[in-house]
């Protein structure tokens, strides 16, 4: 391809995104099938405006590289090893069931075993890319359903791997020499990935240190990129997933100093990658099998996708997903994905499938993609009603405000703080994520706008430049200590209070310089002990003096064990020793009050 014939079909890509993905989204139906669409159009089987599909798909996939490894940033190795249950255990269980269900359908329709085989394992995968744009546009991460689906997502990601080498030991030509290369394959598979872990905890960081300290942001973005592309080669030169290494490479450096850099560098060539990635697959849907056999080909993704969705409900009982998201859980990752065409292809280059069944079944997959979205859509304004979910809304077009404070998450606590400072006609702009709590609080006055709190940029749409304290109070710890960082980085000066969900957020609060906070549960929990030893016949003074002591001596003991926090040693000691000095101290007190009513019975 030329110059000229490149920058026509970008010319064409551009365009064909620019139309289709607004009106998409304007109707109603999301981003991704506006994609999807617009590929369709300008595909090989519709306008024929761009033709080379797999050249174009195998680029595209860059963008679900690029995704995986901000996915990975936001994942710190203690938060992945928290996910192992739903990563091995809901992810070997649903791909198990499916493969299995799927390949009994495929034997049932006439298939021989082999090609039933491929047929379960590819259409068991789902579309990751699909399924985490979805997550991320509809804010379902922090829900069961969510994390199951990304757990699941991730252990596809993972099996795909040994999944695509052993196919071509079923193809009869191949098992004889297959036995001396598998184990070279291992090892190289084995010693890249030992190099991404080596390299992304010992090297990574110290060449991101000397670039940030050159002060050229562009260079630090070619970095990134160099990263990413250098990773994704290593992982492919040995057959395995380019998403799954930049994946770990980025749960390695999501404690970094760097880590909001690298995602704010890489976000816009992610989003502009993955659009393009579903475009390509629009295109690579087959009109011709399609003409062919509409009937066939559109019942069988009828089936697969029923079934599909059938086995993932049944699942998602024992998944501990609440009743009314297993249907959601369930047409989330009901498509399959895109290591499907891989699976496939692999298959067909071994002989273990026919031409004219590698084309269906890579069609299946196409077409099985494009009705996800349409099946969310219908989700959302059938069942989701009847279900009584509230469908989650798109942030809204938010007006900058000029108040001097400005609260993130407005639940039970925040509500407090709002309640108190709006009463005293101090200006307060508030964003939250619950509808329903919005435009109840909204009848009474407050200025609460609809959005993720943890995004910067609805904060600063909202008027956080013109504020003089910001108040975090999101439920999330990791949700919070983001924004802080976030925050802290872009407006240094502003002052930050947070709510503190226990002593370890305390603790992290501390190192990114946030002094003023206060635990959730603290001052209540101290209260009502407070309560219950006037109830045990305490007099009220005495038990509001036990009451301070306690307190005081649990805010001393914190400052204390701050500097050795990291340390678990040294913590494990300084606790034992609070504890005992505790111990003496309340000693001590009940033996003045001994004596004390010694004293007034003499």
């Amino acid at each position: 391809m030329n110059q000229h014939d490149f920058l026509i079909a970008l010319v064409v890509f551009l365009v064909a995104a620019v139309v289709a993905v607004p009106l998409a989204r304007r109707t109603g139906l999301g981003a991704v099938l506006g994609y999807l669409l617009a590929g369709a159009a300008i595909g090989p089987f519709a306008l024929r405006m761009v033709t080379n599909v797999e050249s174009i798909l195998h680029f595209s996939e860059f963008g679900v590289v690029l995704m995986m490894f901000v996915i990975g940033l936001e994942l710190e190795p203690r938060k992945l090893w928290a996910l192992r249950r739903s990563i091995f255990g809901y992810g070997g269980i649903q791909l198990a069931a499916c493969a299995l269900v799927i390949g009994i359908l495929a034997a049932l329709v006439g298939a021989p075993w082999p090609v039933a085989l491929v047929a379960g394992l590819g259409l068991a995968l789902s579309s990751t890319a699909i399924a985490l744009a979805t997550l991320g546009e509809r804010n379902l991460f922090g829900t069961p359903a969510g994390g199951a689906s990304f757990g699941i997502l991730l252990f596809q990601d993972i099996a795909a791997i040994p999944m695509i080498a052993l196919l071509p030991l079923l193809a009869a030509e191949s098992a004889a020499d297959a036995s001396g290369g598998g184990w070279q394959s291992a090892a190289k598979a084995v010693a890249v990935i030992a190099a991404v872990v080596f390299g992304g905890r010992y090297l990574v960081r110290p060449a991101l240190r000397f670039i940030a300290r050159t002060d050229m942001r562009e260079m630090f973005t070619a970095f990134a990129l160099l990263l990413v592309v250098g990773i994704a080669l290593m992982m492919d030169a040995v057959g395995l997933s380019m998403a799954l290494g930049t994946f770990v490479a980025g749960v390695l450096l999501a404690d970094s100093e760097y880590r909001h850099a690298l995602e704010a560098d890489l976000e816009p060539f992610k989003g502009l990658l993955l659009g393009m990635f579903f475009m390509a697959v629009g295109m690579s849907i087959d009109f011709a099998v399609l003409a062919r056999a509409p009937g066939t080909v559109l019942g069988l993704v009828a089936v697969f996708v029923v079934a599909k969705t059938a086995v993932l409900m049944f699942l998602g009982r024992y998944f501990e997903i609440a009743r009314g998201q297993r249907l959601l859980f369930a047409l989330l990752i009901s498509q399959g994905g895109e290591f499907a065409f891989v699976v496939f292809g692999v298959a067909g280059t071994a002989g273990l499938l026919p031409r004219e069944t590698e084309a269906l079944l890579v069609l299946i997959v196409a077409l099985s993609m494009v009705a996800t979205p349409l099946l969310l859509l219908a989700y959302d304004r059938l069942v989701a009603p009847r279900l009584g979910v509230t469908k989650r809304r798109a942030d809204e077009a938010i007006t900058p405000q000029n108040n001097p404070v400005m609260i993130a998450g407005f639940g039970r606590f925040g509500q407090i703080i709002g309640r108190l400072l709006y009463a005293q006609g101090v200006g307060v702009t508030v964003l939250d994520h619950d509808p329903d709590q919005i435009e109840f609080l909204r009848q009474y006055g407050f200025k609460i706008f609809y959005g993720d709190a943890t995004r910067l940029d609805l904060l600063e749409a909202a008027g956080i430049d013109k504020a003089r304290i910001l108040i975090v109070a999101i439920d999330g710890m990791d949700d919070s200590l983001q924004l802080i960082d976030r925050v802290r980085e872009r407006y240094p000066d502003l002052q930050i209070y947070a709510r503190a969900r226990h002593v370890s957020h305390i603790y992290q609060l501390k190192d990114r310089g946030v002094n003023l906070f206060e635990r959730e549960m603290f001052e209540g929990s101290l209260m009502l002990g407070r309560r219950v030893l006037e109830g045990l016949g305490f007099d009220p003074a005495e038990a509001r003096n036990v009451a301070l002591r306690f307190r005081r001596h649990n805010i001393q003991a914190i400052d204390r064990f701050y500097p050795h926090y990291t340390d678990q040693k040294k913590l494990v000691s300084l606790a034992r020793q609070a504890r005992d000095e505790l111990q003496e101290m309340f000693r001590q007190d009940r033996e003045q009050r001994r004596q004390r009513e010694e004293a007034e019975w003499s």
